[in-house]
């Protein structure tokens, strides 16, 4: 009898942090937890407290865009464990999960996805009904991601801070949850586990000068 496939699914690219653990498409464990800071601690003990310590034939992680300490710690651990593991490894994008879960609430319609960005501005991307974007993702201000959208579902972190902003639509308040992984379409699963930042970063490198 073929044994079935364990997936190991890993967040923590926001304020949360959580891990699931499947059978095949059957969810078995999970932690989902509101952490702030304190990633980096937390996240190998609660693998650790997975069934057979997490250990998985694949594990799914997210790449962002979020903060950018959290995604760096998920990544690391997933790449150290497929490699001691000898576990395929795939990441994800942090704001398809976002829309997949808001998707299983209400159904296949379109979703904004609007997360808490750096510097006062939002990562949103808008998704559609298949789930699957319509749009790149892009690190904006409110106003101006207020007047370019339309999505009546929107979901995150600034998911009721857009809807105030807009005047209308439809808010549901979420934060990244590993356990609802399987439900990103699987074209937007990839071997690349890079970050994916959401904004150009505020250092650069000095220009020569003649």
């Amino acid at each position: 009898m073929k044994k079935p496939m364990r997936t190991l699914a890993i967040d923590c690219a926001t304020e949360a942090c959580s891990v699931a653990l499947f059978e095949d498409d059957t969810l078995i464990a999970n932690t989902h937890a509101v952490l702030g800071r304190g990633h980096a601690e937390r996240l190998v003990p609660m693998i650790a407290a997975l069934p057979d310590k997490g250990k998985a034939h694949r594990i799914l992680v997210s790449r962002g865009p979020g903060s950018f300490t959290g995604v760096r710690i998920g990544v690391a651990t997933a790449r150290a464990l497929a490699y001691a593991w000898t576990a395929e490894i795939a990441g994800y994008p942090t704001l398809a999960l976002v829309a997949a879960m808001a998707r299983a609430e209400h159904g296949e319609v379109p979703v904004l996805s609007c997360m808490t960005g750096g510097h006062g501005e939002w990562f949103v991307q808008p998704f559609g009904a298949s789930g699957k974007p319509a749009a790149d993702h892009a690190s904006v201000k409110p106003a101006d991601a207020a007047q370019s959208f339309e999505i009546d579902l929107i979901a995150g972190s600034q998911a009721q801070a857009f809807v105030a902003e807009r005047g209308h639509g439809i808010a549901l308040s979420l934060l990244p949850d590993a356990s609802h992984a399987l439900s990103i379409p699987t074209t937007l699963l990839s071997p690349n586990t890079a970050p994916i930042y959401g904004r150009a970063p505020d250092a650069k490198l000095p220009t020569k000068t003649s």
